[in-house]
């Protein structure tokens, strides 16, 4: 159990972030054959980020995930199938006071996470997607991935959501599509490599939005120019 209790957090983490990357392939790009890619990046992103804040809390202890565990007597060991049947995880709504209690650190953008909850619950019980005139399912996904996603899994693991899409020619188009829309995203040095295929769109954009992606994307050229160097 103790070894299966280790794993935990990095298979957690593995899938969550698999679940990103089908986030932002189907919010950042259409397919004819199925109209619903909008609203199932909505689930996906939720999916993704329930994921990857549990995984966090398990890096504590795995335990920690859940709300409620199956009883067993003294004679009884707890074990993987009990815990899958009659275990009850952390509600998404109670994740943002629970997460700062385990782990200490402030939860990120605590309002954003439950604004997107009830996108989720409306689309994922009532196949109703509660909007602005301004927005779109994919829209909505963009913003919460890049607002929360984004900067929580770099505060925990060092990690972007920009390096994370399905699709083959991910850094010459996700970037594209943010920056259109104007969402604020951070750069990966391995994705800064790419930034010139950005800067048609980029300078079409305002000049604050401008000014804090091209700092961005100089910081992370720096970034990865001194990674290779130290390893020369």
């Amino acid at each position: 159990m103790n070894d299966f209790f280790e794993e935990v957090p990095q298979n957690m983490l593995d899938i969550g972030l698999g679940a990103l990357a089908h986030a932002n392939y189907h919010s950042a790009y259409y397919d004819e054959a199925n109209d619903k890619w909008g609203e199932l990046s909505v689930l996906q992103a939720a999916h993704a980020a329930e994921i990857l804040v549990k995984a966090r809390i398990a890096q504590e202890h795995p335990l920690l995930i859940f709300k409620d565990l199956p009883s067993v007597s003294n004679q009884q060991t707890l074990t993987i199938d009990k815990l899958s049947e009659y275990g009850k995880t952390i509600d998404w709504s109670d994740l943002p006071k629970i997460f700062k209690t385990i782990t200490g650190y402030d939860f990120i953008n605590t309002d954003l996470f439950r604004d997107f909850g009830k996108i989720r619950n409306s689309l994922q019980h009532f196949g109703y997607f509660i909007h602005n005139n301004d927005t779109s399912p994919s829209l909505e996904t963009l913003r919460f991935i890049y607002a929360f996603i984004d900067p929580f899994i770099n505060k925990h693991w060092g990690l972007y959501a920009i390096d994370y899409d399905e699709d083959t020619d991910s850094y010459e188009n996700l970037p594209n599509i943010l920056i259109i829309n104007e969402i604020e995203f951070l750069v990966s040095p391995k994705a800064a490599k790419f930034s010139k295929y950005w800067m048609d769109e980029l300078s079409a954009c305002s000049d604050k939005y401008q000014h804090i992606m091209k700092e961005r994307i100089q910081n992370a050229l720096n970034e990865g120019e001194n990674d290779e160097e130290g390893n020369n």
